[in-house]
This record gives C-alpha cells, sequence and structure tokens, in this order.
C-alpha cells in the first residue's frame, strides 16, 4: 500500500482567506495550500492592507471587519477564479474605497457577470474596464444594505458562495434565491466553513438566508484537496496498486471525494474511514456512465483513464467545464483523440471508446487538470509529455516530483 500526502484544499484554503480577512481577530490558517492560487490571494489581500502572515504551515491573518485599510488599492488576481471572483466581493462591503481588479488573459475570459449583476442590484458601483462581466473591474465601496437577490448560479457555483460569504457583512443581510445550481458539495464546504467563523445560514429549498452581524476569527485546519487526490486514486484503480490518502475521511468537507464512488462502480475496492480513504484495484475497470455535474473538477481525471476500461465510458452533465481554465470538455476530447481513441462530445457530455493509447504531446491551454490528469494516463502509457508542463503551478507547483516518486513507488511494489 502507497500513502500519499495532498497538499492542502484550493478551495478550503480560499474561502478560508477571505473569512479570516473579514472576521473580528486573528485567525491562523494551518496546512493551507501553497499554489499560485492562493499565494495570489494572500497577495491581493496584502494589496487591500490586510495584514497576512505566511510560514510554511500556518498562515496568520489579522481580520478587518470594517474593510481593506487601504482606500485605494490595485489588485492583480493572476489566474485564480477565486481570487477573481471572491475579493472584488469582499471589498464592496466597504464603507469607503475605490479598488480596481484585473487578471490573467486566462481569467479575463472566464465569466463573472451572474455575480457582477447580482452585486449591481445590491447597489454596488462596479464598472468594468472592457467586455461586461468579465475582468478588469472597479469597484466603489460605500457598504451594502443588503436585501433579496435572485441568482443563477448554472455556470459556477462560486457565484453563490462570494455572496453567501458576503451575507454577514452586509446591514441587513441577504437572502438569496438560486435558480440554477451547479457543482452544489462546494456551497456544502462554504455553509460549514461559515458556521466555523460564527455564521449560521438558513437554507430553505433553493432559498438561502444570510443574517448580518460578521464573523468571529478562529484556528482553521485546512483538509487535503479532494480534486489533487483524485489523480493517485485513479493511479491506484488503473495500476492494480493501492493507495490511502490520510486526513480525507467521512467527514471531509469536499464533495469531489465523492470521485472514489466512481471508481466503485467502475470495479475498484474504495474504503473510506474516519481519517483517510483507500482505493485498491480489482484488476480492471468497468465502462460506466456517470453524471458529473456535482464533482466535474474530477471530470478530466476519468476522461483520462477510461480508454483503459473495457466498455466506453459516458460523462454526463458537464457542460461547465467548458467554462474552466479552458474547455475542459474539448481539451479532453482533443488529446484522447490525439492519443488514437475514439470520442465523441455533446454541449455537456462526452464519450470515450475503450483502446490503446499512444503516446502524444498532451495539449493542456495552460490548465493544471489537463497536466494532472493525463499524467495517470502515463503510467499505462510512457512517453506522454506536456506542451507546458509547469501550469501545474496554480495549485500543486511539486506534482512532477510527487507524482514521479509516487510512481516510482508504485513500481516498487
Amino acid at each position: 500500500m502507497t500513502v500519499i500526502d495532498i497538499p492542502g484544499s484550493k478551495s478550503v484554503t480560499a474561502r478560508a482567506l477571505f473569512l479570516a480577512a473579514a472576521a473580528d481577530g486573528t485567525t491562523t490558517l494551518l496546512r493551507p495550500l501553497r499554489s499560485d492560487d492562493t499565494e495570489g490571494f494572500a497577495e491581493g489581500l496584502k494589496n487591500l492592507g490586510y495584514a497576512v502572515e505566511q510560514e510554511a504551515d500556518r498562515w496568520r491573518v489579522q481580520g478587518r471587519p470594517a474593510g481593506p485599510a487601504a482606500t485605494d488599492a490595485d489588485v492583480h488576481c493572476r489566474d485564480g477564479a477565486t481570487t477573481a471572483r471572491f475579493l472584488p466581493t469582499l471589498v464592496a462591503a466597504a464603507a469607503f474605497g475605490t479598488y480596481r481588479f484585473d487578471a490573467s488573459a486566462q481569467m479575463r475570459r472566464r465569466p463573472l457577470a451572474p455575480l457582477t449583476r447580482a452585486l449591481t442590484a445590491l447597489g454596488v458601483d462596479l464598472r468594468h474596464g472592457g467586455a461586461e462581466g468579465h475582468h478588469p473591474l472597479t469597484v466603489r465601496a460605500a457598504g451594502i444594505e443588503g436585501g433579496e437577490l435572485t441568482l443563477d448560479a448554472g455556470e459556477s457555483s462560486q457565484y453563490l458562495t462570494a455572496l453567501l460569504m458576503l451575507g454577514p457583512l452586509t446591514a441587513k443581510g441577504l437572502r438569496i434565491e438560486v435558480t440554477e445550481l451547479v457543482s452544489a458539495p462546494y456551497v456544502e464546504i462554504t455553509l460549514a466553513m461559515m458556521r466555523d467563523f460564527g455564521v449560521d445560514v438558513e437554507r430553505e429549498g433553493n432559498t438561502y438566508t444570510v443574517p448580518p452581524g460578521g464573523y468571529r476569527a478562529t484556528a482553521y485546519a485546512v483538509e487535503p484537496d479532494a480534486s489533487t487526490a483524485s489523480y493517485f486514486f485513479a493511479a491506484a484503480a488503473l495500476t492494480g496498486r493501492e493507495v490511502t490518502v490520510p486526513g480525507l475521511g467521512t467527514g471531509a468537507l469536499q464533495g469531489d471525494l465523492r470521485f472514489v464512488d466512481v471508481l466503485r462502480d467502475m470495479g475498484a475496492e474504495v474504503s473510506v474511514g474516519a481519517d483517510a480513504t483507500t482505493v485498491r484495484s480489482t484488476g480492471r475497470l468497468r465502462g460506466i456512465t456517470v453524471n458529473m455535474r456535482d464533482i466535474s473538477d474530477t471530470m478530466p481525471t476519468l476522461a483520462a483513464i477510461a480508454p483503459y476500461a473495457d466498455g466506453p465510458v459516458v460523462i454526463e452533465d458537464v457542460a461547465n467545464t467548458r467554462v474552466k481554465e479552458c474547455d475542459r470538455l474539448e481539451a479532453c476530447a482533443e488529446n484522447l483523440r490525439a492519443m488514437g481513441i475514439t470520442v465523441h462530445t455533446g454541449p455537456d457530455r462526452i464519450e470515450i471508446h475503450p483502446g490503446t493509447p499512444k503516446p502524444t504531446e498532451i495539449a493542456t491551454h495552460g490548465d493544471h487538470r489537463i497536466v494532472m490528469s493525463f499524467a495517470v494516463a502515463g503510467l499505462r502509457t510512457p512517453g506522454l509529455t506536456y506542451d507546458d508542463p509547469g501550469c501545474v503551478r496554480k495549485t500543486f507547483p511539486r506534482f512532477h516530483e510527487v507524482f514521479a516518486d509516487f510512481a516510482h513507488d508504485l513500481e516498487g511494489r
């Protein structure tokens, strides 16, 4: 059995940074993820005047319930969607200030419109510097009264998360009616973390009621990243081995741990304990039809191992993967076809047939998840290369080193 230590969750780290910045007091984050995305978030907070101290395995954030210390600031969000969506929402609640946000070319292409429309509906003075619903943008803060919103979060659950976290910073709280929602487990992460920072959100059907009153600081341990763990779990199922990831068990916040249920349905043995999860290969992978709407970040992981199954793998209801760092659905199809695999796609689905993949250069489209997913396929198809292997720095800067050691360990067993 191979035991692999997975870095902290990107999703949890980003939410924790927002909540810590908004809280009354000093919050200590234990084992936060250190990556380009989370470093960019922390840098953004510093540019806004928040005190952030970063040590190797713990970060301290001095919260400012009244808003940023800086009343005029420029923030570059890099490639980070959470940074680009959460920080403009955070500063919007400040009593006074002008804050300019921009991002990488990749992030400028990604949509923000449902969130920016919601903020405007709440009275926020938010202006785009280019295309509507995209970065760059400027927020002129003057506080937020609160009130009722209707939100379409069918493109990204991050729109809802940003507004939920904003709610306690408004004068009267928020009542949000959600018409569409994708990746619902990420919203569960948000609600659980808000509780840990002292705020209970009332939910009735598709309506969320968030009280005013602010957050309280705490010590918060960041659990390992379940999306990152998917590559190692898939590797076990693909190579006839066994892998255990400590720190992800029955109490894990992240819905992406449900990827192991997909592997179970394909034939792997899965054990989810209180403090760890183990995937053990049974020597075969069955074809499967699966809805991955709620765990779509792991869609590329499944797509990359699909050719090695004994029947077609059909992944459905993943239209939102087309508006991630790249069009992940088409990126997977493009690379699998280059490997000689028969693939069919639709607006929200991909069908992958069994085959004998051949080595090729993977077109990454600058997307960390494309690289890490196809690294798993490389365990069975040696010779795969990448046109931009370094884009893994977004969430896992040491991925290639760690995965090489992991692969060597698997071979040794």
